[in-house]
Parts: C-alpha cells; structure tokens; sequence
C-alpha cells in the first residue's frame, strides 16, 4: 500500500511538472524534471515522500513498519504528510505543489457512507495551502472507497471503469486482494495495474544525478486483473491543474453519478448540509420516520434488491 501509493503520487506530480497527457519519450530537458521526482521518492529520511517519512506522518492512522495499511489511512497519511511539510519549508519550497483533498463522507471514515466532493471544501484546502494568497492551486483529490465485502458490488464496476476517461485519473491505489497495486488502466473487463511487489534493487538518486541508473523505479511487467476480483477496498486519485480542470471534474462527477442507477462511488455539492440530528431522526419511539430526505429504502422496497445488496441494507 506503501508503494503504489507512492505511485500515484509521482504520478500526479509528472501531470503537474510535464503537462497532461504526457506521452513524450523522457528526453532533455524532461530529464532533470523526472530525476528530481523519483528523489523525493528515495528509500531514506532525507527523501521527502519515503517509506520512513510516510510512517512517521501516518503513526495517527495506525502506520508502522510490517504492519497492513488501509487505503483510508494511507490517504490520510498523505495529507497529514504534505501539512507537516507545509509548516516546515516556505510556501515555494514545497515539494508537492499542490493541495490535498481527501474525499470522504458525512461521517469521516471508512464507514461514512458514498464519499461526498465538497467544493466549498476544495477551495478551503487551496487556500490553506496557499497561505491565503491564492484563491485556488493545484489540487490533488484521494478518494478512498469501501465497495463490499469481500468482493466489489457488480453495480460499481461500470461506473468504476469509466472514472478512467476523465483526463484528471491517476488511476486506483487497491487491486489484488491483500496485496496492494496500482491500477492505471482498464480494458475490456479487466483491470491493468503495476505490481510493487516486484523485488528491485535498492538506488537512492540524488536530484541532480542525470546520469543515475533509474531502471529499478519501473517495471517492465504489465499484469491484468478481473476488475471483479479486484479488492473492495481502494482509493481513486485525481489531479486537478487549476480551477477549471476542477470545473472540469466535477462535472463530469456529477454526470457519472446521475447515470449510476442509483450506486454513486461519490457524489459533488457546493456545501455541505446541515448533520442530521440522530436523536430527531430515531424520536421516541426509535423508529425512521418516513422522509426521503434521509435516503432511507422502506422494506417493501428493500426487499426487491435484498439478494443484491444485503451487505448496502446492513
């Protein structure tokens, strides 16, 4: 979970530094943009975005050495991450020039329900990352995902392929169940991921070593996997270039979302709305009154879908 998160990352960090797409052959003067990234992703405490620094930041979110690592936690230990560093350097010595965002739902956590894209949220992470001096900065959205049990819902596998066409995708952190890819692609039904389970040797690049060995940070092996066998729990990424590109985003979100049939992997609104009260909602009687407002399914209704959705009900 470690790496392919770490993965991601980088990627988003080549969308900012060479543009998206980017399909041209790393040639000068790309050459140094690239090294320069795959430093901050160095096996030692001195690389920024390392496997030490990320443990340390992550400790909150249950992070240790040989430990399992949730797509959740990792997301958060990311954000926690990038605002440490923020308080440590200036805001133009950062070395992930961007916001983090992490998507999640009414009730934060893995058990919040469909994770909510809040803009009025988005725009208060730019600003904090700004320091106030801009009203909106590069963005990177992490939105982590629980979609079943032991085996994803076959209702979120269409929509979960299509988050693929949006040109903000990074891809899904998740993949293989216990054992954690990084998924860049699909086709057809299957799921095209890169494994970071291969075993490379050891090479920590200095920011300026042009001429560095740089072929143990790749893989040479492209492996596939039955995007219904992949893990439930995973987390998806966005980099979002300016406001537009967020624009952008949230439209084609809210698209994806009203053509769900009703299983949204998330949803977008400008504010978030009031909490609900839970004493007002149970009542005296503990019973749910009966207001759509709260999403809640009657019984009759339920029971049509139970076959399909049992674990959604419980």
């Amino acid at each position: 979970m470690l790496r392919s998160s770490q993965m991601l990352v980088a990627q988003a960090l080549l969308f900012h530094r060479l543009g998206r797409p980017w399909r041209k052959p790393l040639q000068k003067p790309f050459d140094r943009e690239y090294v320069e990234i795959l430093h901050l992703f160095g096996d030692s405490e001195t690389s920024p975005f390392s496997i030490h620094n990320l443990l340390q930041a992550g400790k909150a979110y249950g992070l240790a050495a040989g430990s399992w690592v949730g797509p959740y936690a990792m997301c958060r230990s990311w954000e926690a991450l990038a605002r440490c560093q923020r308080a440590e350097t200036g805001l133009g010595c950062q070395s992930l020039p961007m916001a983090i965002y992490v998507v999640s739902g009414d009730e934060d956590g893995e058990r919040g329900g469909a994770p909510v894209v809040c803009i009025d949220d988005a725009s208060r992470h730019c600003s904090v990352f700004s320091k106030g001096q801009a009203d909106w900065t590069p963005i990177l959205l992490l939105v982590p995902l629980v979609l079943g049990l032991e085996k994803v819902n076959p209702r979120y596998i269409p929509t979960l392929r299509l988050t693929f066409t949006f040109p903000q995708s990074l891809g899904i952190v998740g993949g293989k169940p216990g054992a954690s890819t990084y998924i860049v692609g699909v086709q057809e039904e299957s799921a095209i991921y890169l494994d970071p389970h291969d075993v490379q040797l050891v090479i920590n690049i200095g920011k300026d070593d042009l001429e560095a060995d740089t072929s143990t940070y790749h893989s040479d092996v492209i492996r596939h996997i039955h995007l219904d066998s992949i893990d439930p729990s995973l987390a998806i990424g966005f980099y979002c270039r300016d406001k537009d590109d967020f624009d952008d985003f949230c439209a084609r979100a809210s698209k994806l979302a009203e053509e769900s049939n009703g299983a949204p992997l998330f949803t977008v609104t400008q504010t978030h709305k009031k909490p609900v009260n839970h004493s007002d909602v149970l009542g005296e009687t503990g019973g749910v009154p009966e207001d759509d407002s709260l999403g809640v399914m009657s019984m009759n209704d339920a029971v049509g879908n139970a076959h399909e959705d049992d674990w959604q009900l419980l």
